[in-house]
């Protein structure tokens, strides 16, 4: 993979990310690499592969998140990744709720650097597709200093093609994992000196990054910047990616076109069976900002979820915004 591919990303959301968010993430942009919610290994050996892993074309490049410790596991699961299509494998280091932490995977791995090495090398050899880790600067009474330059070496050493770095402690006992979103402070520092200690591997920077001309700001430092619920939660955001990082135009100048080109795509699903709601679920700040954007998200929370509710809910939902605003949103 070029530096160029690492540039930007949508990271990893539990209950988000999911493969109808996907799809419409990918028509705001072209060029930013998608990550699926974290997969256990134990759910894609013995799951329904099919419904856990299948996806879209139209999401590439698109990356299978996994947890878990055990290598053999961790190399099984990813061959099967591939096999799905799936263009990148990364390993999660860093979610710290109690589920995770009892299933020895996520960020208590952090004091397990060894293991996690052993996992990459596994899938390293399973695999021909990228092998990545996102991780914390580190858990509980760790010095960041030390446990991250530990773990970074620790993956580089056995493969891993690049590093996801969540600029935050997380902090095991004490804290949530909501809690450890937000309240462990902040060392943007700490992800800039890994990257002049390890300049040939690349570095992405994750937490608490709002906008794409922060981003911009922090590619002066590291290779590459990941954006999660500023993304998710103001997705027009999203529309800037491909102009501001890239050089390119977006896919789709407004998030009314955005709609218009996820028409089809709504419908198909909805002919498969699924429900509405399972997709307008992540549309709710489409128009942040936007005059009209509190009816849409009023019009859509009443009737996207009543029985046999089609595309014209939505539909009625847009011209509730257009009626009100004709023009794009500015970032």
């Amino acid at each position: 993979m070029k530096l160029q591919d690492y540039r930007f990303s949508v990271a990893p959301m539990m209950d988000w990310t999911d493969r109808r968010c996907r799809v419409f993430h990918r028509l705001m942009s072209r060029r930013a690499r998608l990550y699926t919610e974290m997969l256990t290994t134990g759910a894609i050996i013995h799951g329904d592969r099919k419904r856990l892993l299948g996806f879209d074309a139209s999401e590439h490049p698109v990356a299978l998140q996994l947890g878990g410790s055990d290598s053999r596991d961790l190399a099984t699961a990813a061959k099967i990744g591939e096999d799905f299509g799936y263009d990148e494998i990364n390993l999660n280091v860093g979610c710290p709720s109690d589920r995770v932490k009892d299933g020895r995977f996520g960020a208590c791995l952090m004091a397990e650097p060894a293991l996690v090495a052993e996992g990459i090398a596994a899938m390293k050899r399973a695999v021909k597709i990228p092998v990545t880790v996102k991780c914390r600067i580190g858990i509980d009474d760790q010095d960041p200093e030390v446990a991250l330059d530990v773990l970074a070496r620790s993956v580089v050493a056995t493969g891993s093609d690049a590093l996801i770095v969540h600029a935050r402690k997380a902090w095991l006992s004490g804290l949530s994992p909501k809690e450890n979103r937000d309240i462990p402070p902040l060392d943007y520092g700490r992800v800039y000196r890994l990257k002049a200690a390890l300049p040939d591997v690349p570095i992405i920077i994750n937490g608490g990054i709002g906008s794409i001309a922060e981003a911009k700001q922090h590619l002066d430092h590291v290779d590459g910047v990941m954006l999660g619920r500023a993304a998710y939660q103001d997705p027009w955001r999203l529309l800037d990616v491909d102009p501001e990082l890239f050089g390119q135009a977006a896919p789709h100048a407004t998030m009314k076109a955005v709609f218009e080109a996820m028409l089809p795509y709504i419908e198909g699903q909805l002919r498969q069976g699924t429900k509405l709601h399972a997709m307008t679920r992540h549309f709710v700040g489409a128009f942040h900002g936007v005059p009209g954007a509190r009816a849409f998200r009023r019009h859509l929370a009443e009737n996207g979820v009543k029985p046999g509710a089609s595309v014209q809910v939505l539909r009625d939902a847009i011209a509730l915004v257009e009626d009100r605003a004709t023009a794009s949103i500015a970032a």
